[in-house]
């Protein structure tokens, strides 16, 4: 038997190869990368080959680059004026030039002609026409791709990374390596995102907007300093070790749409392995900081569950790695970032075990890894479709780990459940009719991109959730993305999975489409609030409804007898107030707007009740809080 297996071993490897290398996607721009990273200079000077298929069925007669990190270039680029320099509370030190950052491609050349298209470079600026913005190229062809046909471009480039506020960058002996290369942009054809003619999806980088990228192949070799600890995006193939003092690493990935490294001294390394429902199994690398080394287990729990959960109810991982990257303090611009296969987190010394930051961050992060990556979104005009959607996911995943009251925090005495805390971000804006979430990221309201893309969009899916039940969300989220997967979906993608599959599953319980609900919830400004008006017993007892709000959602009320009895009534929401005739029934006790709190958009949750009975034990319950927290802060 052991010689079998000798025998057999080197065909089941090969069988193995065999499968991992079977695409998933279309893997329409692949590049094969080789960069060199000086520690001292925080330069970075690379070759890359891309191979890049028209799919469309348009002559291509320019290609378009994302020159991401000419974001970081000076003060005049569309992201710093936007930005003010700062990201998520980190401020860029503007005091010293060595903390920006730029790139440029110093040779192209089309492996078909020969031909140096170097000096027919031009940057573009299509978004907002600012001349001094350098994140975007276009490169005319003497000669067109055309349908079907690939080109193969031979480019170098230099950048200087910054320093880390905003994602990419260093800090000290810390790099968080990422939008550092010249990346092609999307081709849309006829048709996509409603398009009359095929053209370039090339966003600027904005303030607030991340990503949209095809899918391909990277091979990816990185040569630095032999005392740096490196992870990227993927796996890593072997290791060499040069006689500069430095070594060079090469990395694969297949089916993804960006690649993105990391590399310091100071990385302790903690490796796990999860595995699927399918026997498929995830190798976990943990690059933690020393001083975080405590609190290994919790990011790695944390990984695992977030791997079960999307395995369970969306579909399975098809990737082999996860690398969670630890940043230092001194380097939190770079923490809670997404990249394929690859993710960063973000803790601190000492932090208790009520204060779920770090699984929160982990959980959140790792859901890109089916937002961002296995769907890919356009980040720059629809970031809700990602960031929302994770968001959503983020607080079932905690919620349902540690209690939908506790999940975020559950500390002396103070608590704070996930889902709710994006509730909280959405109904307790200062006007949460400020806008919708659906739009280009960078023409959203100022201050409002978090509250709108994260919070609003997990509220209402949390609404569409209590409306059409659990199981058939379910239904529907993993329909949209098995449907959609590596395909680029849109806002209309996801419609018209709820379109079809509501109507089948509750018949006209909601009509004959939800389009109704999208309007309000996603390209309206609407507000939900219901308010239970007036209980008035007597010969005819009757309970109103106010609708406060300009959204119309239907609605239950459940009404409690003083003799036990309770009865559920229904109401279309519509009219702007109802009243409910409940004669004969008995005396009313208490009545109740949206018990289940089905409508988690409702921005007042005070106002849905009333009784005709007098209790002290929710004022003696917060009364009692409010004493702990006070004879605390005293002894403190």
């Amino acid at each position: 038997m052991p010689r079998l297996y000798l025998l057999l071993l080197p065909l089941c490897l090969w069988a193995s190869l065999a499968r991992a290398d079977v695409a998933l996607s279309p893997r329409i721009a692949n590049y094969r990368i080789d960069v060199r990273l000086n520690p001292t200079t925080r330069r970075l000077d690379g070759r890359q080959t891309l191979t890049w298929r028209n799919t469309s069925t348009d002559p291509i007669r320019e290609l378009w680059f994302h020159l991401y990190l000419n974001a970081f270039r000076d003060q005049k680029s569309t992201f710093m004026r936007e930005s003010g320099g700062q990201l998520r509370g980190d401020q860029m030190d503007k005091s010293e030039q060595a903390n920006y950052g730029w790139t440029k491609v110093t040779t192209l050349t089309d492996r078909r002609t020969g031909e140096r298209l170097t000096g027919a470079m031009r940057f573009a600026q299509p978004d907002d026409l600012n001349p001094d913005d350098r994140t975007v190229m276009r490169v005319p062809l003497s000669r067109p791709v055309r349908p079907g046909e690939t080109i193969e471009l031979d480019m170098a480039f230099e950048a200087k990374l910054p320093k880390i506020f905003a994602r990419t960058g260093f800090s000290r002996d810390f790099f968080l390596v990422g939008q550092w290369f010249p990346k092609i942009a999307v081709y849309e054809a006829a048709g996509v995102r409603g398009r009359t003619q095929g053209g370039w999806n090339c966003h600027q980088f904005h303030a607030h907007s991340e990503f949209y990228a095809d899918y391909g192949t990277y091979d990816v070799s990185i040569t630095t300093d032999k005392t740096l600890q490196i992870g990227a995006t993927g796996q890593l193939l072997r290791e060499t070790v040069n006689r500069d003092g430095t070594k060079t690493q090469r990395w694969q990935a297949a089916d993804v749409v960006d690649f993105a490294w990391t590399a310091s001294p100071q990385f302790e390394v903690v490796n796990d392995t999860w595995k699927g429902r399918a026997g498929n199994q995830v190798r976990i690398r943990l690059l933690l900081q020393p001083e975080h080394s405590a609190q290994a287990q919790r990011h790695l729990d944390a990984a695992k569950t977030a791997l079960t959960y999307f395995d369970r109810h969306l579909g399975t991982y098809p990737h082999n790695t996860l690398t969670i990257v630890d940043p230092p303090l001194h380097a939190s611009g770079a923490a809670g970032m997404e990249y394929p296969t690859f993710i960063t987190a973000g803790t601190s010394w000492g932090l208790p075990a009520g204060m779920r930051f770090p699984e929160l961050v982990t959980v959140h992060e790792f859901g890109h890894q089916y937002f961002m990556q296995l769907l890919a979104s356009n980040e720059f005009e629809e970031a809700w479709l990602d960031e929302g959607f994770n968001q959503y996911y983020e607080g079932r995943i905690m919620d349902e780990w540690y209690g939908p009251r506790q999940s975020q925090i559950d500390w002396f005495g103070f608590r704070m459940g996930d889902l709710e805390a994006s509730r909280d971000g959405y109904v307790h804006l200062d006007n949460p009719a400020i806008g919708p979430a659906y739009g280009n990221v960078w023409q959203l309201p100022a201050g409002y991109y978090g509250s709108l893309t994260y919070q609003k969009t997990a509220t209402w899916l949390r609404t569409l959730d209590g409306l059409v039940g659990r199981p058939l969300m379910d239904e529907i989220m993993q329909t949209y993305f098995l449907r959609w997967r590596f395909k680029h979906p849109n806002a209309q993608s996801f419609i018209d999975v709820v379109n079809e599959l509501v109507p089948r599953r509750l018949g006209a319980q909601y009509g004959s489409d939800m389009n109704w609900f999208f309007e309000q919830v996603l390209f309206g400004d609407q507000v939900c609030d219901y308010k239970l008006a007036t209980i008035r017993n007597g010969s005819s007892p009757t309970v109103r409804v106010d609708r406060l709000g300009d959204m119309q959602l239907p609605v239950e009320v459940l009404i409690h007898f003083s003799d036990g009895r309770e009865q559920t009534l229904r109401w279309d929401g519509k009219a702007r107030t109802h009243t409910f005739a409940v004669g004969g029934k008995g005396r009313i006790d208490w009545a109740e707007v949206d018990p289940k709190q089905k409508l988690y958009m409702d921005t007042d949750f005070t106002n849905n009740s009333l009784t005709l009975r007098s209790s002290s034990a929710p004022a003696a319950k917060f009364a009692a809080k409010f004493l702990f927290w006070l004879e605390w802060l005293m002894l403190a």
